[in-house]
């Protein structure tokens, strides 16, 4: 039955024809809502059946962001805070092209990273403390990007969603790092409501089903960054518009 249903949801979607969205005063209505947590809850069988979706749709879901080891990953994540994956994308290929690690980053400098990551919001300080990173990498963990969240907390620049994305996509650690996509898809949808990201986060944690928690991050915040957006959400290229719980939108 499952797997019927979430084949129809696909159709549906791919048709334009899942859902209808309200009107954008009714949609802001909604959405301040949906902030605090005030939207009725997905239940547990309607989050498994929304990450077999996913799963349907996008078996294999990876990061956007270019990289070609965990180091360069870590600084890729580290520029991507409030800047858009495309357009870190265009900047570090030449920088890694330079520096793919802790040594060479740090030998580079900081003025000739921060010249080379200028197109990058913030670019000044991220560019510091992606050398300093590099050098704390060098003095404390023999040039390797620790496998430790608290590890890479301690790191210049890196918080606990830096640190998350890090531990899911370079060790395959089923962690989820909560960024503005994830926190609006889950509170929209009713599937993890809270106040902050860490109290989404948790919420997440445990009700999202452990043979989906690989992927659910990605899942997610490809949804929020497609489909569910803030101010025009796809709701009629939805695969899970039936089981939203969003007040915003009339399934059809």
């Amino acid at each position: 039955m499952a797997k019927k249903s979430a084949k129809k949801a696909l159709t549906k979607a791919r048709k334009s024809k899942a859902a209808k969205v309200k009107t954008v005063p009714k949609q802001a209505k909604v959405d301040a809502k949906a902030e605090t947590g005030a939207v009725p809850h997905m239940t547990a069988a309607q989050i498994e059946e929304a990450f077999l979706r996913f799963k349907q749709a996008d078996p294999e879901p990876k990061t956007e962001l270019l990289y070609v080891n965990p180091f360069t990953l870590l600084v890729a994540v580290v520029l991507s805070a409030q800047a858009t994956d495309a357009g870190v994308n265009k900047a570090t290929p030449a920088l890694f092209a330079l520096a793919d690690t802790p040594q060479q980053m740090a030998a580079l400098g900081e003025e000739r990273v921060r010249d080379l990551v200028k197109t990058i919001g913030l670019f000044r300080t991220k560019a510091k403390n992606v050398v300093a990173l590099s050098h704390k990498l060098i003095a404390e963990h023999s040039g390797q990007v620790p496998r430790s969240r608290d590890a890479l907390e301690a790191l210049p620049g890196v918080g606990r969603k830096t640190a998350n994305v890090v531990l899911n996509v370079a060790f395959g650690e089923p962690t989820m790092a909560v960024d503005t996509h994830i926190f609006r898809v889950s509170n929209r949808t009713g599937m993890a409501t809270g106040k902050t990201p860490f109290d989404v986060e948790q919420k997440l944690e445990a009700v999202i089903p452990a043979q989906y928690k690989l992927h659910a991050h990605h899942w997610l915040i490809l949804h929020g960054r497609y489909t569910c957006l803030s101010r025009q959400p796809l709701c009629e290229k939805c695969i899970i518009a039936d089981l939203c719980q969003w007040p915003g939108k009339t399934v059809l």
